[in-house]
């Protein structure tokens, strides 16, 4: 018995990729990956940030879901590091490495100053 024709169409072909290719969920993995190790840099440095601002900043990475979300976040916690000690200086390079790898078109024309 010959199969039909119709049996290869492209909706079946589309039924098929809608589990996503191989390539696609690496790039999901590697994306969360480097979402989840921005996200451990940004909790570092809030945690060397004194007072109330510093556990509401660690509150606000805790709760955050997309990179945009540290993005916005960025400007409060650069201003907060203590720009005397070389920790914060340390803080602001790492935190300066992965913005610079998620957000590539930036250059390095964004001095991350706050908005």
């Amino acid at each position: 018995m010959n199969p039909s024709p119709t049996l290869l169409t492209f909706n079946h072909a589309a039924a098929i990729h809608s589990y996503g290719l191989p390539e696609s969920r690496l790039a999901r993995v590697a994306a969360r990956r480097a979402f989840v190790e921005m996200k451990q840099c940004f909790m570092r440095a809030a945690a060397d940030i004194p007072g109330e601002l510093g556990l509401q900043l660690q509150h606000e990475i805790r709760q955050s879901d997309e990179v945009q979300e540290l993005w916005r976040l960025r400007g409060l916690i650069f201003d907060a590091l203590p720009s005397d000690q070389p920790l914060g200086a340390l803080h602001r390079e790492e935190m300066r490495h992965h913005l610079n790898s998620a957000f590539p078109e930036a250059g390095s024309e964004a001095d991350f100053g706050p908005l």
